[in-house]
């Protein structure tokens, strides 16, 4: 069961959200329950620490006489709950832009420009979430999650195409499908955490074999199925004919 949390400085706007999310929740029969609503952020943040799992929060963007605001309430709920649902709530439509500046992934953004309008967003935030868990159960695919800055990542395993190791750094390149980002970490463990799905083609490349289009036995490079190419070593022609 998701639990749900709102953080809403408003006690009768807090009290239309909870009695409208419990009324949706019963109607539609989620699998989600209100577990805290309140006008305090570090009575979510108490709550988030002790639960374990994914969750929802409806958060507002100013909370005024409090130590936080949404967005960095958002960030700390991030630093718990990686993949857990957030949806700002607010009267402010020109802050939107601020969720990506704070690299937050928010699911969607609702205007309170009136009670319909606000219900509405609350609605089709929750269909919207059911359909995505409902993918997910789908797809069981696996996921390779890595944290960077602030904001851990999640990038199904079948997406990657290669880690590229920084030449005299402990930065670690990932290229995706889809994706490009660098993190501290080093071939060696990953190389480990990922499997045989995955070999060490060189010194500084580790390589998704399924992923690989052709070798350039010549030029002694990979081309992958996205276009991109990368090295292998002279000692692993033999290992990379051999697996593809």
């Amino acid at each position: 069961m998701l639990p749900v949390y709102i953080c809403e400085d408003e006690e009768e706007i807090r009290r239309i959200q909870m009695e409208y999310l419990e009324k949706q929740i019963l109607i539609e029969g989620y699998d989600m329950k209100i577990a805290v609503c309140s006008g305090c952020p570090e009575k979510i943040l108490d709550a988030v620490k002790d639960a374990s799992g994914r969750g929802i929060y409806f958060l507002d963007v100013e909370l005024k006489g409090e130590s936080m605001d949404g967005f960095s309430l958002g960030q700390q709920i991030r630093k718990y709950d990686p993949r857990g649902f957030i949806i700002y709530v607010t009267a402010y439509k020109n802050l939107a832009f601020e969720t990506f500046r704070y690299h937050l992934e928010a699911l969607d953004y609702i205007v309170k420009e009136s009670m319909e309008t606000m219900k509405e967003g609350l609605r089709h935030s929750l269909s919207v979430i059911t359909e995505r868990m409902q993918a997910e159960q789908g797809e069981h695919r696996e996921f390779f999650s890595v944290k960077v800055m602030d904001v851990v990542k999640h990038v199904p395993v079948d997406e990657i195409m290669f880690f590229e190791a920084a030449p005299g750094t402990h930065r670690i390149a990932l290229h995706g499908t889809n994706d490009w980002f660098d993190f501290i970490g080093s071939l060696r463990e990953l190389e480990g955490q990922l499997g045989s799905r995955f070999l060490r083609a060189h010194r500084a490349y580790l390589v998704n074999v399924e992923q690989i289009a052709e070798l350039d036995l010549k030029g002694r490079e990979i081309r992958m199925k996205n276009g991109e190419r990368c090295l292998f070593s002279k000692n692993m022609k033999g290992q990379l004919l051999e697996r593809i």
